[in-house]
C-alpha cells in the first residue's frame, strides 16, 4: 500500500510531543538568522539573499542529477534582485527562467496557489524541451503510470508510485484548497510547510521537475511563516547535503514502511518525515547564517585589499573563494582551499602561471597556505571572522 491509497488519506497523523524538540531547535535558529539578517550593514542584505537564492537555483538541480553553470546563475540572479552585473557570464534562458519561477514562488505571498501557477512553475523549469525524452509541459502529466523508480544490476525497482492520472486533478485541487487556507488546523506554519512538501510530491502531478515545484512551493509555505518573501537561507542546499536520506525517507513514509507507521498501523502516520524535515531545515538555517558571515567577510576582503593590484583572473578565484559557490572548497565543514590544479582549471592557465598567481596572493595577503606541503599545497582566504550576533 502507498500512503494515498490509505482509507484515511490525505488526513495526516503525527506526534506533537516527538516533534517538538526539533521544532523549538528551528525556531531559536530561526530567531537567530532573522537577527544576524536584521543586523547586515547596509547593502549586504541583498548580497546575502543573492547569495542565497544561488544556492537554491544550483542545489534544487543538483538533486535532480543536473548541474547549472554558476556564472549563469549569478548573472541571472543579479538581474532579478536589481544587482551589479558587470563582468559577470551572460545568462541562459534556462538560469532566467529557473530562477525567475523561484523568485515568484516566494512573492505576492498572499495570493492563493492555482493549478494553473503549478503549471507554469513546471513550464519555467523547461524553457527547451528536453531533446532525450518526450514530457508534457505547462500541463499535468499524462496517462501512464507515474513511477518513481532506479535501476539496480538488471532490474528496475520501483520507489514509489503516484496516483493515477483519473485521480490526480480532484487530488490536486483538495491539496490547493487546503495550502490556500495558510495555517490549516491551526497547524504551525513550518509543520504545514513540511506536509506540503510531503503531499505534493506524493501527487507527483507532472511528467518531470515535481522535485523542483515541490521545493519552491516548500520555499512559499516557509516565506509565508516567516511573512517575508526575503530568503537568507537554503532548503535545497540542505537536502541536497543529506540526498540519500531525503529520498530513503520519502520512500518509507509513502511505502507506509516508516516504524511509527507500521507500530502504530496508521498510514498517515508522518512523524518520522516532520523529524527528517525539521532536522534538514535546522541545517538550512545553520548554513544561512554562515552565508551571512559569508558575505560579511567579502565585503571586508575587499575593503582591505581595495588598493592591492591584483590581475582579472586572480579576482575571479578570490571572488569564487569569497563566495563558496555550491560549497566546492569545503568538505565535511572543513575549508579545504584551492591548489594550483584547481587553480588551473578555474583560469585556464598552465600549472607553473597557477603556482606563481597562488604565490603572489600569499604575498599580498590574499590567501594563506593550509597545513600541507607539496603537491597537496591547498591555500585559503586570509580573513578574520566576524561575529554579527546582536
Amino acid at each position: 500500500m502507498y500512503i494515498w491509497e490509505s482509507k484515511s488519506w490525505p488526513s495526516f497523523v503525527f506526534s506533537t510531543d516527538l516533534i517538538q524538540a526539533q521544532l523549538e531547535n528551528v525556531l531559536v535558529l530561526q530567531q537567530q538568522l532573522i537577527g544576524k539578517a536584521k543586523n547586515l550593514p547596509e547593502g549586504m542584505d541583498r548580497q546575502a539573499e543573492m547569495d542565497a537564492l544561488i544556492q537554491e537555483a544550483l542545489q534544487t538541480t543538483e538533486i535532480e542529477g543536473e548541474k547549472l553553470n554558476v556564472g549563469s546563475v549569478r548573472s541571472s540572479v543579479a538581474k532579478h534582485l536589481g544587482l551589479e552585473q558587470a563582468g559577470l557570464p551572460a545568462a541562459t534562458r534556462q538560469t532566467e527562467s529557473l530562477v525567475t519561477m523561484l523568485c515568484n514562488a516566494t512573492s505576492d505571498l498572499q495570493q492563493p496557489i492555482s493549478q494553473q501557477m503549478l503549471c507554469d512553475w513546471q513550464a519555467a523549469i523547461f524553457p527547451e524541451p528536453p531533446i532525450t525524452k518526450n514530457i508534457n509541459i505547462g500541463e499535468l502529466r499524462g496517462d501512464a503510470p507515474m513511477q518513481v523508480v532506479s535501476q539496480k544490476g538488471r532490474h528496475e525497482v520501483v520507489h514509489f508510485q503516484a496516483p493515477p492520472k483519473d485521480k490526480l486533478e480532484d487530488e490536486l485541487n483538495a491539496f490547493l484548497d487546503w495550502f490556500n487556507l495558510k495555517q490549516p488546523l491551526e497547524m504551525h506554519g513550518i509543520i504545514r510547510a513540511a506536509i506540503s512538501h510531503l503531499w505534493l510530491i506524493t501527487l507527483h502531478p507532472f511528467d518531470d521537475g515535481n522535485g523542483r515545484i515541490t521545493r519552491a512551493l516548500t520555499d512559499r509555505a516557509l516565506a509565508q511563516d516567516e511573512q517575508t518573501s526575503i530568503r537568507f537561507y537554503s532548503l535545497s542546499a540542505a537536502i541536497e547535503k543529506n540526498r540519500e536520506a531525503y529520498y530513503q525517507i520519502l520512500e518509507n513514509t509513502q511505502g507506509c514502511k516508516t516504524k511509527i507507521q507500521e507500530e502504530s498501523g496508521c498510514e498517515t502516520e508522518v512523524t518520522e518525515w516532520l523529524i527528517w524535515f525539521l532536522n534538514v531545515l535546522a541545517q538550512a538555517m545553520q548554513q544561512g547564517q554562515a552565508r551571512i558571515e559569508r558575505v560579511i567577510n567579502k565585503t571586508r576582503f575587499w575593503q582591505t585589499h581595495s588598493q592591492t593590484v591584483l590581475s582579472e583572473r586572480q579576482i575571479k578565484v578570490l571572488n569564487r573563494l569569497l563566495d563558496g559557490a555550491g560549497d566546492e572548497f569545503v568538505e565535511n565543514g572543513i575549508d579545504i582551499g584551492i591548489n594550483a590544479s584547481k587553480y588551473k582549471s578555474l583560469t585556464n592557465v598552465s600549472k607553473p602561471t597557477a603556482t606563481r598567481d597562488l604565490a603572489e596572493l600569499v604575498a599580498k595577503g590574499c590567501l594563506k597556505q593550509l597545513p600541507g606541503g607539496g603537491r597537496s599545497t591547498r591555500y585559503a582566504i586570509q580573513i578574520t571572522a566576524t561575529n554579527t550576533e546582536s
